[in-house]
């Protein structure tokens, strides 16, 4: 099998740290070269401490749920000889409280916006079927404990 690794950087930049006064902004550096700027949630640790701009590990979390999802879905959705033109989703994780009272993320509701063309063209059942088989695909879907919906839209678009 993969393996799958990530470069996580961090630096106090002269903070004195023991006050909990540090910034939380960091970088992911991917093996592709991609570096992506992150933080913790401005939910989690407010402004400045953490940059609302970067990318945070809960929204990191949903945009790999949604983008493994997505990318199954195009795959079996070719495979079954349909054409997709566009896919959008613009998912959202919920987070609450656990029974041990600590935050964690308890859903994922998927809401991809699908538009079809070509002679094949899916009705509901067919678009449902598609999503399932997505999610039962997903390396990652199968990863984890929180409960991840799907409530997408799709539109088809003649000629």
């Amino acid at each position: 099998m993969s393996s799958h690794s990530v470069k996580i950087e961090w630096d106090r930049s002269g903070a004195l740290f023991t006050d909990n006064r540090y910034s939380r902004a960091h970088h992911w550096s991917f093996d592709g070269g991609t570096v992506v700027p992150a933080s913790s949630s401005p939910d989690v640790v407010k402004a400045p401490l953490s940059n609302p701009a970067n990318v945070d590990p809960e929204e990191a979390y949903v945009a790999s749920l949604s983008s493994c999802h997505m990318l199954w879905f195009l795959d079996i959705a070719r495979t079954a000889g349909y054409v997709v033109d566009r896919y959008v989703d613009e998912a959202v994780g919920h987070m609450e409280r656990g029974s041990d009272g600590k935050p964690w993320i308890a859903s994922v509701e998927l809401r991809p916006a699908v538009a079809f063309s070509g002679a094949k063209r899916p009705d509901d059942a067919a678009v449902e079927h598609l999503h399932h088989r997505a999610h039962e695909e997903c390396f990652l879907a199968k990863s984890v404990k929180s409960e991840i919906g799907v409530a997408g839209t799709w539109t088809y678009r003649e000629g």
